[in-house]
């Protein structure tokens, strides 16, 4: 579909107007509305925002106000049908940037209307949820993906452009950290974050950039965490968590990666977040540390110099460029940005009767795809159910991966009952 006049001219919809709006979708829409988007294969093509749908529309209605102008202005839904009423307009594609555990209901209403996604990490909480909305978005012949924009983080390719080039051999364990201030969980998201954990809301990001990166097979998820400051000691609320994943790879070799984050970080620490990834190697080892934005990489018989090793970008900044313009960009915007690119590809790069082909080709890229987030989705899902169970006074259960009596299934120390959180194949 297109809008009327301009027969390149995606329609864009957003669910939700929270602060990743701000750093990285408002933005990126207000760029593409001064620039539109151009490839060689689909010429300029015109991105509008035309409809975002909010549970209360304060948030949207505010900038539409203030600064509806820079992204050429929208429709504000709010309540219990804002997705419905969204979906009406007759949109290309929609962002779904809600609290995690708001996503499978949107998504599900989109991919029903056929609108090309894109969700915030995780996708949803539950492979049964993943299984539902890839089969919707096969089934109306649209593209689906997920925003996982640490791929896109240039320490991040490097790292992974070394593995890909087997110039670090075999990873043998890796450790993550993401610890975020205590206004992220005090303020900015003290609304949803009752009987959430910060495993699932930024575990996320690594769990997926160990999956991509190393690929494997995830074998055992652990996982344990600690309360007491943002909800109740022996709640679910959770103020930070530890989880261990067991990978093995086609070799019969095993790795572990530990990720580690939390929600509570004195707001005085010197830098917004503390963001660390260490993974040794057979040959190797690569230290990264996003606040201090330095990278340690050491590869036997190899030199730095060899190596060009060089500073990280940010993930979101705004500039005053040379030439006096202002700009904001990043990585968090790139991930939306070639999102669309993608879109149009499908819809504008050739004709009508190779459409088909150019979404499949879309859907094969398997970095951020729906299809191909099974581990990633299954990994949130088991952290979800053991700290559920410890929160029930039922601490340190296993989930073990693809074993004789399900996909994913849940152990208590000691017993032997099994709870098959999912009977598929992972």
């Amino acid at each position: 579909m297109s809008s009327a006049g301009n027969e390149k001219t995606l329609k864009a919809g957003l669910v939700g107007f929270g602060m990743i709006v701000d750093e990285t979708y408002r933005p990126f829409f207000e760029t593409v509305h001064e620039t539109a988007l151009y490839q060689r294969a689909t010429g300029p093509v015109e991105v509008s925002l035309d409809a975002v749908a909010t549970r209360t529309g304060s948030r949207a209605e505010k900038y539409l106000a203030e600064r509806g102008d820079k992204v050429g202005g929208f429709q504000s839904f709010a309540g219990e049908n804002a997705i419905d009423e969204m979906t009406a307009t007759g949109l290309n594609f929609a962002c779904v940037a809600s609290p995690d555990d708001r996503h499978f209901d949107s998504c599900k209403k989109l991919l029903e209307a056929g609108t090309h996604l894109i969700v915030e990490k995780p996708s949803v909480l539950k492979l049964q949820e993943l299984d539902e909305l890839v089969a919707l978005a096969e089934k109306n012949n649209v593209t689906a993906k997920v925003v996982y924009h640490k791929l896109f983080d240039p320490d991040h390719k490097k790292m992974r452009t070394l593995v890909y080039d087997n110039i670090l051999k075999h990873v043998n364990s890796g450790y993550c950290s993401l610890l975020e201030p205590k206004a992220i969980s005090g303020k900015q998201f003290a609304q949803w974050i009752t009987g959430r954990n910060p495993g699932t809301y930024v575990a996320v990001h690594y769990i997926k950039l160990i999956d991509y990166t190393f690929g494997g097979k995830l074998k055992t998820v652990t996982a344990t965490g600690q309360r007491g400051l943002v909800g109740d000691k022996d709640g679910p609320t959770w103020d930070s968590c530890q989880l261990r994943m067991i990978y093995e790879y086609e070799s019969g070799r095993e790795a572990a990666f530990d990720i580690h984050t939390s929600w509570v970080t004195p707001d005085n620490f010197p830098g917004y977040v503390e963001q660390e990834v260490s993974f040794r190697f057979d040959n190797g080892l690569w230290n990264g540390h996003s606040r201090k934005r330095g990278v340690e990489c050491t590869v036997e018989e190899k030199t730095p110099f060899e190596l060009k090793n060089s500073m990280n970008n940010h993930f979101n900044a705004s500039f005053v460029e040379p030439w006096n313009e202002r700009s904001q960009r990043g990585y968090g915007i790139e991930v939306i940005e070639q999102f669309a690119k993608e879109v149009a590809q499908i819809e504008f790069g050739g004709p009508e009767s190779e459409r088909q082909a150019r979404l499949e080709k879309v859907r094969s890229l398997s970095y951020n795809d729906l299809s191909a987030d099974r581990q990633t989705v299954a990994t949130v899902q088991a952290l979800e159910a053991i700290l559920e169970h410890q929160a029930a006074g039922d601490p340190d259960c296993v989930v073990r991966v693809n074993d004789d009596k399900g996909g994913l299934v849940l152990y208590r120390p000691g017993s032997d009952e099994a709870e098959v959180l999912y009977d598929g194949t992972v």
